[in-house]
């Protein structure tokens, strides 16, 4: 069986994606730094008749990088690997902090990297891997300076590994979503109205249908 790995997987767009990939005959991994939603988004997609396993996370520590990748994958391939944990913080440039802006960057933009450095001896010929960047990897937006810029990052990273292996089995997939309709917004103003935003089950859905054929996916947050 395929085994496909999400980050960020205990709730919103990763869990969703977990319920709609175990369903195509893969394995799916959670991991993610909650424990308590790593074990119910791993029941409901058992409920479902899928197969899911969980590990805590935290994509920003090398050490537990490591430990988690020796202690569950070694001498184990992997089909998929899913970048979609993500953190923002919002608001005029010039409030920001030091925290936040290391805190985005460790998050959306090095753990994605080292995560994807440390695995690729696991990685079939014919794996891919998805880079869950948001639209802001594709345009500024206003009081989104830090965030942007940490998606722009992961941008980057994924576009120049799709010209590395180029020609290999192994692809690299970006997807750039706008706001969904999650918890992300529940501690900030920044969205007004997250009702108006797309499901996370309607966006993974249309990820899962397009990312075999497409190396680039774009879907706009508005219904």
């Amino acid at each position: 069986m395929k085994t496909a790995i999400i980050t960020g997987g205990g709730s919103g767009l990763g869990k969703e994606l977990g319920k709609i990939l175990s369903k195509q005959g893969f394995q799916i991994f959670l991991v993610g730094r909650s424990e308590d939603t790593l074990k119910e988004a791993s029941a409901e997609i058992k409920h479902e008749g899928g197969e899911a396993s969980f590990a805590t996370l935290d994509i920003r520590s090398k050490v537990e990088i490591k430990k988690f990748l020796e202690q569950h994958f070694t001498n184990r391939h992997i089909s998929l690997l899913i970048h979609n944990a993500g953190v923002g913080f919002f608001g005029p440039f010039n409030e920001s902090t030091d925290d936040e802006l290391v805190t985005m960057f460790e998050t959306n933009a090095l753990g994605p990297i080292r995560l994807t450095k440390a695995i690729l001896p696991q990685l079939e010929q014919d794996s891919t891997i998805i880079n869950i960047i948001s639209t802001a990897g594709l345009r500024g937006k206003k009081n989104e300076s830090l965030y942007v810029a940490s998606k722009f990052a992961l941008r980057g990273f994924g576009e120049s590994l799709q010209k590395e292996y180029e020609g290999t089995g192994l692809r690299i997939v970006n997807a750039y979503m706008g706001g969904m309709n999650t918890p992300f917004w529940d501690n900030s103003d920044h969205i007004s109205d997250p009702s108006r935003l797309r499901s996370p089950r309607e966006v993974a859905e249309m990820i899962v249908n397009d990312y075999q054929e497409k190396d680039e996916i774009v879907i706009e947050s508005k219904k």
